[in-house]
């Protein structure tokens, strides 16, 4: 993907999913590519429609949740495109689950019953319901893994305040109350997913994408009281098939691990996941829309002069 140069750009960040442009201070482009992470590590082979899927699905969540709290977003002006508002970011992701699954089984299972300072309860099995969604925040690392962290280690670094941490967990639980609401419409379950969070003239505004495929999982809700009572695993939507694959292939982004071959079929397989899950939680048809780069760029800055 092409690295643009936008009419008042001021900085520019390459992340592992999406390239970020600032524009005079104030104004962010976002463009989703169609690169694909695992392990905190961008694989070799880019997913088609991948960059789409994710700037469509964040943008209907965010509309779909500004009454609970205001978010950056201003407009999608190309199909992997989001313009918005330029926060001070907090250096945290909200993590919440909903479920134990994923890291929080991998840690449940080691025999450890706690995570991020949040107790979690005996006996429970692989994707068992908590009593009540947890929150279990990481660190947002610039580069290398994100790491687990703590409320109260939070509030001790200057992270965040006591006062900004209270503010932060009432809006995750109450988006995720939210992602689950639409899932459920859907026959889906929001399982966990992660939230950032930052500010904009000293109100607390949600960032980035929200209960997209990368940010979040989602299990099928028929049949999950049954896969659960016979230990059967459950059928899911989320980026953890790749993860699993790569784990199959002794791939965990440690050093000296190589990442296995991506063969056309897969990256097609992926490409179709992440297809599925968009008209799964949209609950609509996906139109796979092939913009050049030029038409995107020049959609960007006719964007850009009415925003000023």
């Amino acid at each position: 993907m092409a690295q643009f140069e936008f009419p008042g750009q001021t900085a520019f960040y390459k992340g592992k999913v999406r390239d970020v442009y600032t524009i005079q201070q104030n104004l962010l482009v976002m463009v989703a590519s169609n690169r694909i992470s695992a392990f905190d590590v961008i694989l070799p082979a880019p997913i088609p429609y991948k960059g789409q899927v994710l700037n469509q699905v964040a943008a209907y969540m965010l509309n779909a949740t500004k009454d609970i709290c205001p978010n950056w977003l201003t407009s999608t002006p190309a199909p992997n495109v989001a313009i918005g508002k330029k926060c001070e970011p907090f250096k945290i992701e909200m993590v919440v689950r909903g479920n134990l699954t994923g890291h929080a089984w991998r840690t449940y299972s080691s025999g450890k019953r706690t995570l991020c300072g949040v107790e979690m309860p005996e006996g429970m099995k692989e994707n068992d319901y908590f009593p009540t969604p947890i929150i279990t925040p990481s660190t947002k690392a610039e580069e290398g893994h994100d790491e687990d962290i703590s409320k109260e280690e939070i509030i001790a670094q200057g992270l965040a305040t006591a006062a900004d941490w209270e503010i932060l967990s009432k809006y995750a639980l109450a988006l995720f109350a939210r992602g689950k609401e639409i899932a459920a419409k859907r026959g889906l379950i929001l399982v966990d997913t992660k939230y950032e969070f930052g500010k904009l003239n000293g109100e607390v505004v949600l960032m980035d994408e929200i209960h997209t495929p990368d940010s979040s999982r989602y299990f099928y809700a028929n049949g999950f009281d049954e896969r659960q009572a016979t230990g059967e695993r459950q059928k899911q939507l989320s980026k953890e098939f790749v993860r699993e694959w790569l784990i199959a292939n002794n791939f965990m982004g440690k050093e000296g691990q190589t990442v296995p071959v991506m063969t056309p079929e897969w990256i097609e397989t992926i490409s179709k996941r992440y297809i599925e899950l968009y008209e799964q939680v949209i609950g609509e048809k996906f139109v796979p829309q092939d913009w050049t780069e030029e038409e995107t760029y020049e959609k960007v800055v006719e964007e850009l002069k009415t925003l000023g």
